[in-house]
């Protein structure tokens, strides 16, 4: 299709779009030397790619995400309607003038002040070990305020999103006040579910289940406040201010289970689900010195007071009595503290930064169907790093070092570990020409067990099935080796490689018997490995008016732990299709979710297809579109493990349709607002609740 595509744009009639661009004179002459392509607006440097948007994507896009979209990054999965952002599957880090950001600061974003997006696809050692980066840079409007706001309701069920934001600004000051609240009410789900049970002995056991119903909620409350001084490049001060509620995070699903030993049919109920309100504050400061030399420290903090629960019910029909009644309540009270420093040096051709970062986490759990007996975790992470990027000639490569301390404990056991990890990483960069360049990347990170991998209360799942962690788990390296070739011919950008991952003792989870139970538990395994081979095109049909992007990967996979070795070969992509003119866009996507190997279970996110009309005028922008017009939802997992293998398919209304209102009022002369070149991560853990 994509070969069949580029054909077509080569022979279609050229159309000029040199005005389009809104590249400031002074960034244009500071990068004469990349290699710059007018139609999609990409420009490929050593270390990132580089869009500038052009004037049709900032005339039809009322906020930052709806602006991501319009740029068309081919590996990019980009959906506003579902507040989410993914490249090959896996998580994108995002970031604001070099500050990490979330999702709902992106959607904040005017998008007449972004003025470039760089697309990291092998971050560096400053970036804590992300898979991917995605930096917005946002430059200086000249108004002095501005509103934004934007309801999206569904037509046939309670699922919606609705957000507004405001900025004032007073001199070198700004302030900015805004919230969101994400709707999903009782959305019908329904479960196919096939389970086969071998016991030691060798005989085995098959319970299927007919779905009777259920239903999902998912709602949740975001609310920010900040505060900036901008004294230009001399000195930034920022506070912020957040509140994140998860209202009602549910799942109610109802099912006869019927048995293969003849006994008579299960009615069962399995529920499970979370609450709880996150308040968090930030510090930022920002010292730039002589020399291009500059400082920047940044301090946060958080605290989660919330509730996880599990329910799981197992009743003969017309018996009043249950056969199997489980109940699981914690609440959890955690806190998470956390300070890094970064100083960056400038040279002509070269950078040096250095980093250093403490985080601490304090958990507090109290399981209350247990006599309300309390556990405590404390873990602290230390990081520090050094990368030097130097460029000659055709050539340019970076290399640094980090190196992370880790160190856990529970107070009741009086049990933990610690541990040091060293992080290599090197890139090496060749430019053939403007139009052909090559990149050969190392990058490796670790990964801390988690409160849920470490928590040895024994959880039950089921009539036989339980869950326990494992305090004894040590922290997972991780390394991964990239080959990309990338190149540019008329109204065709595009990338090819293949990637290796390894981990050699990364944290998975280990089902064995004991006695009569089936016991989930973690284990630091014999390693993952996999090898991906990947394609990504980005065609401009008809220049400014239809464009098509889209990736394509196929991943082989080994897993081995005790016991077991397994293995995986699957494909995954989403393709993008967009066309814009006279005020109107038309757009649509498809995503097949990446099948990933985790231990013995092989598991996939969601499958989705979206088709979405907008038309803008003035300050207002009016939307339709429809979630899901063509097949089923599915989101699952599928287990391999000898004693329990199981495939489960999670199927949801989500054929949606919608309409969305948009409005952006801007007046005045406006700052823009203040954002970090770093963040300190000061998340919170949680606890889990059992559920099968």
């Amino acid at each position: 299709m994509f070969l069949i595509l580029a054909f077509v744009s080569l022979v279609a009639p050229a159309q000029d779009t040199s005005s389009d661009t809104i590249i400031a004179p002074e960034l244009k002459e500071q990068e004469l030397q990349e290699i710059v392509v007018e139609a999609p607006k990409v420009i490929h440097k050593a270390d990132m790619d580089v869009y500038h948007p052009s004037r049709s994507a900032v005339e039809n896009s009322r906020n930052g995400m709806q602006l991501l979209g319009n740029l068309m990054i081919p590996s990019l999965t980009v959906s506003d309607a579902l507040s989410s952002i993914q490249a090959s599957g896996q998580s994108v880090q995002v970031r604001i003038n070099g500050r990490e950001a979330t999702i709902d600061q992106v959607r904040a974003l005017l998008p007449e002040t972004v003025r470039r997006v760089e697309w990291i696809d092998n971050p560096g050692l400053r970036y804590g070990g992300a898979n991917y980066v995605l930096n917005f840079i946002v430059a200086n409007p000249t108004l002095g305020g501005s509103f934004m706001s934007s309801a999206r309701p569904a037509l046939n069920q309670a699922w919606g999103f609705y957000m507004a934001d405001v900025k004032f600004n007073a001199g070198r000051s700004q302030w900015e006040v805004g919230g969101n609240f994400k709707l999903t009410d009782k959305i019908k789900i329904y479960r196919d579910y096939t389970e086969t049970f071998t016991y030691p002995d060798g005989h085995s056991l098959v319970r299927r289940e007919t779905s009777r119903g259920g239903n999902m909620d998912n709602s949740m409350l975001n609310a920010w406040a900040s505060y900036n001084y901008i004294k230009p490049d001399t000195m930034v001060f920022m506070a912020e201010f957040g509140l994140h509620g998860n209202i009602s995070d549910k799942f109610i699903y109802n099912g006869l289970l019927s048995v293969s030993d003849g006994s008579d049919d299960i009615l069962l109920t399995d529920s499970h689900g979370n609450n709880g309100t996150t308040p968090s504050v930030s510090l930022y400061w920002q010292q730039h010195f002589k020399n291009r030399q500059m400082l920047v420290v940044d301090l946060s903090a958080s605290f989660y007071s919330g509730r996880t629960f599990s329910d799981y019910q197992e009743q003969l029909p017309r018996q009043a009595s249950y056969l199997t009644d489980i109940h699981t309540d914690i609440k959890d009270r955690n806190q998470a503290y956390a300070v890094e420093a970064d100083y960056v040096r400038h040279w002509q051709n070269s950078r040096f930064t250095a980093g250093l970062s403490y985080t601490a986490n304090r958990n507090r759990s109290e399981y209350v169907n247990l006599a309300a007996a309390v556990f405590h975790q404390r873990q602290d992470k230390v990081y520090f790093f050094a990368e030097y990027f130097y460029r000659f000639n055709k050539w340019s490569a970076t290399v640094g070092m980090g190196a992370q301390y880790t160190d856990f404990l529970f107070k009741e056991s009086n049990q933990g570990n610690h541990s040091w990890s060293p992080r290599p990483q090197a890139t090496i960069t060749y430019s053939l020409s403007q139009s052909h360049n090559f990149r050969l990347s190392f990058t490796s990170w670790q990964s801390a067990p988690s409160l849920a991998e470490t928590n040895i209360v024994p959880q039950q799942l089921d009539g036989f099935q339980w869950r326990v962690g494992n305090q004894s788990l040590k922290t997972a390296d991780s390394y991964m080796l990239t080959f990309r070739y990338g190149f540019d011919i008329p109204r065709v950008s595009s990338s090819f490689g293949i990637r290796a991952f390894t981990s050699s003792n990364a944290i998975t989870p280990l089902l064995q018997w004991e006695g009569d139970k089936l016991v989930t538990t973690y284990e630091n395994s014999h390693g993952l490995q996999n090898l991906s081979f990947f394609l990504a095109p980005q065609i401009e049909i008809i220049p400014g008016w239809l464009s098509v992007s889209g990736y394509v990967q196929y991943r082989m996979e080994r897993m081995r732990g005790t016991g077991y070795k397994c293995r995986s070969n699957a494909w995954s992509g989403n393709a993008s299709v967009r066309l814009m003119h006279w005020g109107f866009m038309l757009s649509g996507k498809y995503m097949r979710s990446q099948r990933d190997l985790w231990g013995e279970k092989i598991s996939w996110g969601e499958n989705l297809n979206i088709i979405d009309l907008s038309y803008s005028w003035k300050e207002w922008q009016f939307s339709t579109g429809i979630i899901m017009p063509f097949g089923k939802y599915d989101q699952g997992s599928k287990s391999l493990s000898k004693w329990n293998r199981n495939e489960q398919h999670m199927r949801l209304d989500m054929r949606v349709p919608y309409v969305q209102i948009s409005y952006n009022l801007q007046w005045g002369r406006q700052k823009r607002g203040a954002e970090k070149l770093i963040n300190s991560d000061a998340s919170t853990d949680r606890s889990t609740a059992g559920g099968r």
